[in-house]
Order: C-alpha cells, then structure tokens, then sequence
C-alpha cells in the first residue's frame, strides 16, 4: 500500500495536461499567499512524462492563442509561472521581443509547459491511471471525502487515494469514422508524428490526409515537405479550407466575461454563440496556412506537373486494406477508390465524457433535459448530498460554459476560479462545523 493512500487530499487531479498544470500553479500560489490556510494536492497523469499533443508539433507550427493565455498570466500577471518568465529564465526574452510575434512556435510553448511542470515532480505520478471513483467503504458516519482507484505509477500496482474534492482533465478522445480501425497505415492526427518517424518512407508513392481543419491542413503541408516523391491528396468534406475568425470582435468570445454571458445567458443566446462564432474554432484554418498550400497548388500548375491535390466535396465512407495496400473508398456524387500507402484523419475529437469514471456515483450527479451532467458556474458537477466530496471539470463543459471549455484560452482564470471555489467551500464548511462558544449557547428550556 502507498503511504499516501493514508492520506486525505483536498485536491485530486485525474490527468495533468495543461488545464490541471494551471490548478496546480494556483493553489501553489494560494499556498504561499495564505500559508496558515494550504490546499493539499495530487495528480495523476496517464502518460510517462508530461506531454501536450507532442504528435502534432511540426515544425515552424504555431499557436493559435497569444502567449499571454499561458497557464497563469491572465490570473496573475506576476507569477514566476508565466511565458514570460520562461523567456526570462531561459534567456530568449530580449530574442522573443525582437521576433515581433504574439504566437510561438508550437514547439516553444510546449517546451514552457514542460519547464512549469518540472517544478511539479512531486505532487504529480506519471505513468498512473485511475481507474475509477467511488465512496470509501467502512468507518462510521456520512462519508466526506471520494476514494480513487489508480493502476500504475511509482508503485505500479494497484492503490486507493482519498480526497475531498477530484478535478477532472483528461483531453479529449481521437474521433475516428465509424468503422475505420487505426493500424500502421491508418492513423489518427494525434499519432502522427510519431507513427511518421517509425515509418519507412521510401516506399511512399501517395499519401491521404482527410479533414478541413488546422490540423488537417498542418499535416498535408508537412507530407508535401516530407516525401517529395509522393502525390499528396486532401480529402475535404467541404469546397476548401474555411477561414479562422481570429478577428478582434470575434476573439472576445474566448474572454473569461464571456463564460458569464453564456452560463446565464437564455437558449437563445447560447445557440448565437455556436451560430456566429463556431467559425473561430471547429474546422477552420489560419490564413497563413491557407495561402500556402493554395501557393503551392498553383505553382505545380505552372510548373505542369501536379503532386498535391485538394478533393473537394469529398467523405470518406470505407478503407480498405490488403496487406500492404490501403483503399480509400471516396463519395462525390459517385464512388470511387483511391489507392494510397498512408492515410491520416484529422478528423478531431470528442469532448471529455466523464460518465465512465464516475461509475456508481453518475447516479448522484443530476442532469439536464438533454441529459447532460448539470454543472455549476464553478465547473464542479451539480450533485445530490450523497455524493461525499467535490466533483470539477476541466473540459466537457461547452454545453454550460462555452467555447472556451476545452480550449488553451481560459485555462488560467478557469482553474483559479475552481481553486477559489474549493478554498471558499471549504471555509465555509468549517464555519458550519465550529462550535458555539458556550456564552453564546444560551440554556434549553
């Protein structure tokens, strides 16, 4: 048994991406600030190190968020956590400035992350999944704390830890086409890199990428790069890439004042949130990105001799695979095949479903009319008293609190507001819990 499973944590983290990083810098932070008033924490993270979509950081790739939306800038503009002081420390401020640029490198920003989760080491266990929560069996009375079940980590068997509140943030899930396995010419976008690599390719003769997105777009530029021998093909569902609304106006919609107006805002205002500004998100691509590969379309036009091509309007409805060839059965009106040696969907993800891991304790969380789990503006689960402690999510809260909800954006006012959340809830419950002086208690009559 861990020494820690002895132990009742105030905070759990079930994964520790980028989301859970940023609640551990703020209640770090509210250690140091309110040291007679500590939060315990500890996290647990299924990968063996840190790692932030590793498969998708291609070169010269940059991010779609200014980096100021780090992990704790916009709560606190003067933690030692922040991008900037990253630069500072290593030595690549003065350079970054001159740059002239509110977006580094893909590369640059995960290389932050890692450099804020190095300091961390000792309230994270790596190469650990939990299993699953529920209520802690035995001793008396109601119980006021979650018993999580974990598989791996340092002792790499099995073990139970206890908290009085559990923050979920385990990512989002690879969409794949129903009926398409991945298998070593069939990738997800977020294998790509690394499947990429391990693969031999001088044999590649064509290569597919199927989806409109960033990602999408990412990749087929990097194979247009990688195999200069290859016939590229982008399969698009639409008529090309749309464009990313990343106009000032539009990028309000990722302000944290935004998340107000959609949590209390009417039906109505919430489907004009995803009616106008879906656009500044899902299945769009940055114009830089956009002008390139058209660039190259054009002048492989000139030149006679094409090797990318963009088919439009098209779906994927099968692949097909026989040893080491992969048929690719497209419908634009009609069905046809294509032949290619590797195929990668770009074909997104799903949001965060924490159904599966609350098990027996889904019965207490209440949900809406479209059965969604009911959450409260401080993004822990709307629950009965029988649930015995705090349930928060990072991520699969679009349905409450708006396009931020799984995005890098609001990560930072985001987990200060659920660290507050478990501070202020927890003070209160011990004002509840104080007994009366007995000047106070008066005498029953």
């Amino acid at each position: 048994m861990d020494a820690r499973a002895a132990e009742v944590y105030d905070v759990v983290g079930i994964g520790f991406g980028p989301s859970n990083l940023s609640l551990a810098v703020a209640l770090e932070e509210h250690n140091i600030q309110a040291p007679d008033d500590p939060v315990t924490a500890f996290f647990f993270e299924r990968q063996e190190a840190f790692g932030w979509h590793r498969n998708m950081l291609l070169p010269t790739t940059t991010m779609q968020i200014p980096f100021l939306k780090d992990v704790a800038t916009f709560r606190n503009p003067a933690s030692r956590y922040s991008f900037v002081s990253y630069l500072h420390a290593s030595g690549r401020l003065a350079g970054f400035v001159n740059n002239q640029t509110f977006f580094p490198t893909r590369l640059e920003f995960h290389q932050y992350l890692e450099w804020v989760a190095s300091n961390f080491t000792d309230r994270v266990s790596y190469g650990a999944e939990v299993i699953g929560l529920r209520r802690p069996e035995g001793g008396s009375g109601v119980p006021t704390c979650l018993e999580i079940e974990v598989r791996g980590g340092a002792s790499r068997g099995r073990r139970s830890v206890r908290a009085r509140n559990v923050v979920v943030s385990t990512g989002l899930v690879p969409r794949m086409p129903e009926g398409v396995p991945c298998d070593d010419r069939v990738w997800h976008s977020s294998q790509f890199l690394t499947s990429f690599r391990r693969l031999d390719r001088t044999g590649l003769r064509s290569v597919a990428v199927v989806g409109a997105g960033q990602s999408a777009a990412e990749i087929t530029r990097y194979l247009h790069d990688s195999v200069p021998h290859a016939q590229v093909h982008s399969i698009i569902p639409a008529y090309g890439y749309s464009l990313a609304d990343d106009t000032p106006f539009a990028n309000q919609v990722f302000d944290p004042n935004a998340v107000d107006d959609y949590y209390f805002g009417t039906d109505r205002a919430r489907q004009a949130f995803w009616d106008y500004h879906k656009n500044t998100n899902y299945s769009v691509v940055d114009d830089d990105v956009i002008r390139d590969l058209y660039r190259r379309s054009y002048e492989e036009d000139v030149r006679g001799a094409r090797r990318l091509h963009f088919l439009n309007l098209t779906r994927v409805s099968e692949v097909k695979r026989a040893g080491d060839d992969t048929r690719v059965l497209l419908m634009n009106g009609e069905t046809r095949e294509l032949e290619v040696d590797l195929c990668v969907f770009a074909t997104g993800y799903q949001a965060m479903e924490p159904t599966g891991l609350l098990g027996e304790l889904d019965q207490y969380c209440l949900r809406d009319e479209a059965g969604r789990h009911r959450v409260e503006r401080d993004y822990r689960l709307t629950a009965g008293p029988e649930l015995p402690g705090g349930i928060y999510l990072q991520g699969g809260t679009e349905h409450t609190h708006g396009l931020s909800s799984s995005l890098l954006s609001n990560i930072a006012v985001r987990s200060g507001e659920i660290a507050e959340s478990i501070v202020s809830r927890r003070r209160i419950e011990r004002e509840l819990e104080r007994p009366i002086p007995a000047e106070h208690a008066g005498n029953p009559r």
